[in-house]
């Protein structure tokens, strides 16, 4: 009698090999790190520069905005490349569609430029 594991055996074996790929790093860290640490090992990198003062210092929170708008603009855009792939097999209710969504995005721009989330000081 043969068992037919579909492609369920499939799925374990993926899954065996991603738990393999999680844990034996933690395993063998230990084993195989170095032991004889000195001043130049522990000392923090920073590019290859010794930090000058203090490493805490005040972030402008205008960056974060920028970088965010930006993702979300990014991966927004990213919806226009299937939609401009299949734009032969797609009717006018597609392209009303895919209009409407354009004009979100230009309305989101907007807000932020009015907002000087765009601007970079």
């Amino acid at each position: 009698m043969q068992t037919d594991w579909g492609n369920w055996g499939y799925v374990a074996l993926f899954l065996l090999i991603a738990t393999g790929f999680a844990f034996i790093p933690l395993v063998l860290s230990p084993l195989i790190r170095p032991r004889n640490p000195n001043p130049v090992k522990q000392a923090t990198y920073e590019c290859g520069i010794e930090t000058v003062g203090t490493s805490w210092i005040r972030y402008y929170a205008g960056f974060y905005v920028y970088a965010l708008v930006f993702v979300v603009f990014d991966v927004e855009t990213i919806f226009l490349y299937p939609w401009a792939v299949a734009f032969g097999l797609l009717n006018w209710f597609a392209l009303i569609e895919m209009a409407i969504f354009i004009g979100i995005l230009l309305v989101g721009l907007v807000y932020a430029w009015k907002k000087q989330a765009l601007r970079w000081w």
